[in-house]
């Protein structure tokens, strides 16, 4: 098999069409190079120039196999090339997770930077819920997760990296008694219906919302209808319930709601990335781009 030292030198007699200027341009001596072209040609088994006064001459049999060594010799470049810009996080696909709760509308800003400063990076973006989103950043089914938090499902493998607080607000439907008033204390939704609910193996924001209002004396009313989605916005709508949400989701454009903040101590949302303990090139810098809100 020839090495790649002598198709480079191959190449570079062919390119300048004589052994002197192709010597030159190596920066060998003439003698080592004609050497490394003759063992190239015993190897093949047939002669790849034709040896004339004033330089050298492709035989047809050197034409095509200067065609077909100069195409390997381009992929092999471009395979350098494409894996130096992976390694470097200037290229492939981000995996990127985040939670119902952290609607895609929100990520808008943070996702056009990052395409902008990587413009060979694609995203593949998948809403998954917070818990779920830690085993398979663990499991490498996914590079970096947005989740919710609390979570209670831990895991060796994977480190959290905190996210700036978000308030909470309330979300009404249009005409309700609330919406009136400019700010809320969750003390007055103590007779109003919730429509999320609370997974018992799951932290994220109804648990968060949950614990609020316990350490407000009362126990959230259960509306007849709930969830744990952003649809749960479609069920304040139709007039089923009152929801508490992060700000993130006050972005979700949903006709028929009036949002009313939370002026409680503590009424805040806290989310946070979930990495692998060896992130990608890509994790790392859409990471750089979200913890700058933090910074």
């Amino acid at each position: 098999m020839p090495s790649q030292k002598q198709l480079r030198y191959f190449l570079t007699v062919a390119n300048l069409g004589g052994f002197t200027p192709a010597a030159s341009a190596l920066f060998i001596a003439q003698p080592a190079l004609s050497r490394q072209i003759a063992q190239l040609e015993e190897e093949l088994g047939f002669s790849l120039f034709d040896r004339e006064p004033r330089g050298v001459r492709l035989t047809p049999a050197g034409t095509v196999y200067r065609d077909r060594v100069l195409a390997v010799d381009n992929m092999l470049s471009a395979a350098a090339e494409e894996g130096g810009q992976l390694a470097r996080g200037e290229a492939g696909v981000l995996r990127l997770l985040h939670s119902s709760s952290i609607p895609a509308s929100s990520l808008m800003p943070q996702i056009a930077r990052f395409l902008d400063e990587t413009p060979k990076a694609r995203i593949d973006l998948d809403r998954v819920a917070s818990e779920l989103q830690v085993s398979d950043v663990a499991n490498g089914k996914a590079d970096i997760g947005i989740i919710r938090l609390p979570v209670l499902r831990r895991d060796t493998g994977v480190i959290f990296i905190e996210l700036a607080a978000e308030s909470l607000w309330v979300a009404l439907p249009k005409g309700h008694h609330l919406s009136g008033r400019e700010t809320l204390c969750i003390a007055d939704l103590q007779r109003e219906p919730f429509v999320s609910a609370v997974h018992r193996e799951r932290g994220g924001l109804a648990r968060l919302v949950t614990d609020l209002c316990l350490r407000s004396g009362f126990v959230p009313n259960v509306a007849r209808v709930t969830t744990r989605k952003t649809s749960m916005l479609n069920l304040v709508v139709a007039g089923l319930g009152i929801a508490v949400v992060p700000q993130r989701m006050t972005s979700i454009d949903t006709h028929g709601l009036t949002y009313r903040p939370l002026h409680d101590e503590g009424a805040e949302a806290r989310s946070a990335l979930v990495m692998p303990l060896h992130p990608t090139s890509l994790a790392k810098r859409f990471a750089d781009i979200m913890t700058q809100e933090i910074s």
